[in-house]
């Protein structure tokens, strides 16, 4: 009995998996109404290239419906053909929604607002992040501005919410007229004004206060780090807000 038991578990298990699979880089009817649209479609990496380059690095590959960074081959803090990918499009006023997970000991990021020019070497110039980490091992979790889910080196989260390497975690980030919204496995870690005498002070007191045009745009891409680390992504999608 207790041996049918355990294979009707593991059956049960193995079908809701797949069912959950089924759903994953889709937008069901609700979302359509909404204006929701994919970024990602599970499949290719069309709509995503590297920045300030019409194409995407090799690394980034698509491996079971996740777009993933292979960091197998690295050269200091990154990947060898791999480097931060952005969405085609630039966007404003927008709520966005994504998964991700991260190998241990891991780093990434999802950055916002990024702002394409030949005068900017990283996206980070211009876009802020949410951070993408391991909080458990990775050196950057014992700056508590840069743990997973805070606004990078802006804003200490009054929670943490993050799920153990290599589970999914869900992220929600709002930017509407100035207005910030970042959160985590639905809770809030962010709710700020942007573009404020409080923002410039919170830029002032961190490590992008040399950058002059760090959180300045009130539109551009979205940008995925690449950090050197093996990170994946899925259920991409954004909403223009009006």
């Amino acid at each position: 009995m207790k041996i049918q038991l355990s294979i009707l578990f593991i059956f049960l298990f193995v079908v809701s998996l797949n069912a959950q699979k089924g759903l994953n880089n889709k937008l069901t009817g609700k979302e359509k109404k909404e204006g929701w649209v994919l970024l990602f479609d599970g499949k290719t990496t069309n709509g995503w290239r590297n920045f300030k380059s019409d194409k995407i690095g090799k690394a980034w590959r698509v491996s079971d419906g996740a777009l993933t960074l292979d960091a197998a081959n690295k050269k200091d803090w990154q990947v060898i053909d791999g480097g931060d990918i952005i969405t085609d499009k630039a966007f404003e006023n927008y709520e966005l929604k994504l998964d991700w997970k991260i190998e241990a000991c891991g780093n990434s990021g999802i950055i916002f607002n990024v702002v394409e020019d030949p005068k900017y070497e990283y996206v980070w110039k211009t876009g802020p992040e949410m951070q993408v980490l391991d909080n458990a091992c990775h050196p950057d979790a014992k700056i508590i501005k840069h743990q997973a889910g805070n606004l990078y080196d802006l804003f200490e989260s009054a929670a943490v919410s993050v799920r153990p390497a290599g589970e999914w975690n869900q992220v929600r980030i709002i930017s509407n007229k100035g207005h910030l919204e970042l959160w985590l496995n639905d809770v809030k870690q962010v709710d700020t004004e942007m573009f404020t005498p409080e923002w410039a002070a919170l830029i002032k007191g961190s490590k992008f206060k040399d950058e002059p045009d760090f959180g300045m745009s009130r539109k551009g891409h979205i940008a995925l780090q690449d950090h050197g680390n093996q990170v994946w992504f899925r259920n991409i999608k954004i909403k223009t807000l009006k």
